[in-house]
């Protein structure tokens, strides 16, 4: 077998750091403004069924229970298929996974059009869940495969600021189109709604196809110098890696209480932005704001305070190199925020300042808290131990739209059920106090540290 000289002369060289530096902007270039979009679109189809639901109730005589349980169904479907899609990911590839999740959601997507009953309507939801499954550890697996630890944070925290872009333009854009397009071809708003916003992700299913690579050893936008840059960086982590292995990993995670502690606390988080997430635009109905795009207005404030808030906390978590009791005020101030609102319910003013505050300290509680994971867990266990912490808080994403249905039936008001929400986040906060005294946190950083 013949040698690329190619190759062998890219491999002689040593690396600098100019040289290195330019090559992972190069694949940044390549790769983040896809998954940046790809994941907008995703939230962005995810959550319109939250605006679709303030006309489509009307025609499909769909309760508020019956809309909880469907948003729930969702979740279901999509943590049921999450470990069976990745694992075809590791028999398919990449590249063809994620092709395959994109044309299947923005197809399912199309077709929430044709619902007619709270049946179909059940079903799929749970189709659509299904479908969506693994898109998210894919793409942060993907990235694995490109980016060593140094830029994989940043990296992947730009992938998911695109949720909450998604929440900011996901209300304008939705009423938008519910607007203008009502009627178009004979269709009604909500079901032009999922029409338009469909069809993207089907375009960008197919384009999935021709754009990536699955490996950078097969990527023709990178030469051979390149190639080896980026594969070097990424061996020399994995030999790292695999040195600091240990068979105690799983005793780690799952004799430790405080490990199932942290995932109760991000279930009360996830909780809270999972019921902003679908209950926004209803509860913003019951403010008595009848205008659909007044609607789609107000609903993105709670992520750009996100967007605001999420900086300011984060770096002041940062420079006083404290985690916790930033974590547990900035849950004290969501949960006295969603109280508040059934009392603050005849003002609309302040309604929406509780909620744009509420929403915010809640998106932003969500970052503050995968800062402390890592800080507790030793190396040979983090892995594992926030695998089982996010699979415990999204839990609550198959609970809190069911709950957040049924109490608004019962009782007719949704004030109460945000009141539950906020009860959750006090729960958590103080949770998160006790389990976590500061002392391990700063015994298990020396730890790393030595």
């Amino acid at each position: 077998m013949s040698l690329d000289p190619e190759r062998i002369s890219a491999e002689q060289h040593p690396i600098t750091a100019e040289e290195q530096d330019q090559t992972f902007q190069k694949v940044m270039f390549r790769i983040v403004p896809f998954i940046f979009f790809a994941y907008l679109l995703n939230i962005v189809d995810r959550i319109n069924i939250s605006f679709a639901k303030l006309r489509m109730s009307e025609d499909l005589l769909l309760s508020d229970a019956a809309y909880g349980i469907g948003t729930s169904l969702f979740f279901i479907g999509y943590l049921i298929f999450e470990i069976p899609s990745n694992m075809y990911l590791k028999r398919v590839g990449t590249r063809a996974t994620l092709t395959r999740i994109m044309l299947l959601w923005g197809v399912l997507t199309i077709l929430m059009s044709t619902v007619e009953s709270t049946t179909s309507f059940y079903v799929f939801r749970f189709l659509i869940g299904v479908a969506e499954a693994g898109f998210v550890p894919g793409v942060i697996l993907y990235l694995s495969y490109w980016f060593p630890s140094f830029l994989r944070g940043r990296v992947t925290s730009i992938f998911l600021m695109a949720g909450l872009i998604a929440g900011i333009i996901n209300g304008p854009l939705a009423t938008w189109i519910m607007t203008t397009f009502d009627g178009w071809m004979g269709l009604k708003d909500w079901q032009v709604l999922f029409v338009i916003e469909g069809i993207p992700a089907v375009l960008l299913g197919i384009f999935t196809w021709f754009w990536l690579v699955d490996q950078p050893a097969q990527a023709k936008w990178l030469t051979e110098r390149e190639k080896h840059i980026v594969l070097n960086s990424l061996q020399q982590e994995n030999a790292t890696a695999k040195a600091q292995k240990s068979a105690s990993a799983f005793k780690q995670v799952f004799l430790d209480p405080r490990i199932h502690l942290m995932g109760v606390v991000f279930l009360c988080i996830y909780s809270a932005t999972n019921t902003i997430t679908y209950w926004l635009p209803t509860l913003i109905q019951e403010f008595g704001v009848k205008n659909i795009q007044h609607i789609g207005l107000i609903s993105s404030l709670p992520f750009i305070c996100a967007l605001i808030s999420m900086y300011l906390l984060c770096r002041s978590s940062d420079k006083h190199l404290e985690r916790r009791w930033h974590l547990a005020l900035t849950m004290g101030i969501g949960a006295l925020s969603f109280i508040l609102l059934g009392f603050a319910q005849h003002d609309l003013v302040l309604s929406v300042l509780l909620l744009t505050i509420g929403g915010g300290a809640c998106f932003s509680a969500a970052t503050i808290f995968w800062t402390i994971p890592p800080a507790y867990l030793s190396l040979t266990a983090a892995a594992l131990g926030i695998a089982w912490i996010n699979v415990m808080g999204s839990l609550s994403a198959a609970i809190s739209p069911a709950l957040v249905g049924a109490i608004k039936t019962q009782t007719g008001s949704i004030y109460l059920a945000f009141a539950v929400i906020g009860l959750l986040l006090i729960i958590g906060a103080i949770t998160i106090l006790v389990a976590m005294p500061a002392r391990l946190l700063n015994e298990q950083k020396a730890i790393q540290k030595s």
